[in-house]
């Protein structure tokens, strides 16, 4: 048998591994679900507005970043309940860095949205008015 084709073999089983997790997410982790719902909203306001090929880049990339850290934030809590449910200061810390990770995120992305969609949406009721 040919040694490359463990390695195709490997990267779809790798390929499977990652779109469960994904699946899981959105279907369990409500903060990632709630996350990603918003995320599918601004696309559609992206597609709406018309926004520039560098609002994309910066709409999308910031969808991705927010995401991300949520999976990675999902990870350690995941396993962090796994090691003890006891209250533990240094297991209490790696959540709540990994929680912060994605609320400046958030930010960082909710002022992104901001500059790319108030001029519009303020262009949008003066044209209405």
């Amino acid at each position: 048998m040919n040694s490359n084709y463990h390695g195709v073999k490997g990267f779809f089983k790798s390929f499977g591994f990652a779109w469960s997790g994904l699946t899981l997410l959105l279907f369990k982790e409500r903060n990632f679900t709630i996350q990603f719902l918003i995320g599918i909203a601004v696309i559609i306001s992206g597609y709406l507005f018309h926004i520039s090929k560098t609002e994309w880049l910066m709409v999308l990339l910031s969808i991705a970043l927010v995401l991300s850290l949520e999976i990675v934030n999902s990870a350690i809590e995941t396993l962090a309940d796994a090691i003890t449910k006891e209250k533990n200061q240094k297991i209490k810390k790696s959540k709540d860095l990994a929680a912060g990770a994605v609320l400046l995120a958030a930010f960082g992305a909710a002022i992104v949205g901001g500059i790319i969609f108030f001029p519009k949406i303020w262009e949008l009721i003066n044209s209405l008015l």
